[in-house]
């Protein structure tokens, strides 16, 4: 798509997705204190099965970014990937996902850093991101934190929603190698349009592989009335669609993936 010509709504259909097993299940209880850490959702488990149900981490370079407390970095380590990088950059995250793989079947390596952070540093068979995504805006001196919230630097991405999408969109066709994808998921209210519309015009083969309309939390309950008023929710409705975006690189000349 040429700059300036006018975005194209693209249809969103929900694929089925897969039960989660028992051993997936496993694998992901998490009964540690994630004080400042995002605890896996909703949202992390219809990336994880999207990331099961195509197989793309099997033999794969992965990196994870915005890892948090590292469950899709171990799932990736688990389904059989050759490698995984995960950043995230909240300290606490990092010590947490560290822990979460220390024993992972391959090698994780777990750094501080930002979405940016993987620039320059080589190309990845697969990119993996749950980025803060929730439009908000700054928060006032005055207000009080609902202790039933995630922590906020776990969610809150500007006004827009997009503070880390529009980085992660402009940075990924740097980040994949030839026959690589990004599996990112986000929130209706951080425009998925314009996720896939970006990622497009990078040149980059993308679609949106599932969606799921799940109930408010308690971050979008207390932020409703401002999306309200921005036109951005219906009076009334309390339910979010979340969706996972795949971004494909075409394999090289010779069929190769690396």
């Amino acid at each position: 798509m040429k700059p300036g010509t006018p975005a194209v709504s693209t249809p969103i259909t929900a694929i089925p997705t897969p039960t989660v097993d028992a051993s997936l299940t496993d694998r992901l209880t998490d009964n540690r204190d994630l004080t400042d850490v995002y605890r896996p959702q909703e949202d992390t488990w219809l990336l994880i099965e999207q990331l099961c149900l195509g197989g793309f981490a099997s033999g794969a370079r992965v990196a994870d970014l915005c890892t948090g407390s590292g469950v899709i970095a171990y799932e990736c380590a688990a389904i059989g990937a050759q490698s995984v990088l995960a950043i995230d950059s909240c300290p606490t995250a990092v010590e947490a996902a560290r822990e979460r793989c220390d024993k992972a079947p391959c090698a994780v390596t777990v750094e501080h850093g930002d979405v940016s952070t993987l620039v320059g540093r080589g190309r990845f068979d697969l990119v993996t991101c749950n980025p803060p995504y929730v439009p908000a805006l700054p928060l006032a001196s005055a207000d009080v934190l609902d202790p039933e919230m995630a922590p906020r630097h776990s969610w809150e991405a500007g006004t827009d929603g997009r503070r880390v999408l529009n980085t992660l969109c402009a940075i990924t066709p740097h980040l994949l190698a030839p026959g690589g994808t990004l599996l990112v998921v986000q929130s209706e209210f951080a425009n998925i349009d314009t996720t896939v519309e970006s990622l497009r015009f990078s040149g980059l083969d993308v679609e949106i592989v599932a969606t799921k309309s799940i109930p408010f939390g308690p971050v979008l309950r207390r932020q409703s009335a401002w999306l309200e008023a921005r036109a951005l929710l219906e009076p009334g409705r309390r339910t979010e669609k979340l969706a996972v975006i795949a971004a494909h690189r075409a394999e090289s000349t010779d069929g190769a993936r690396r």
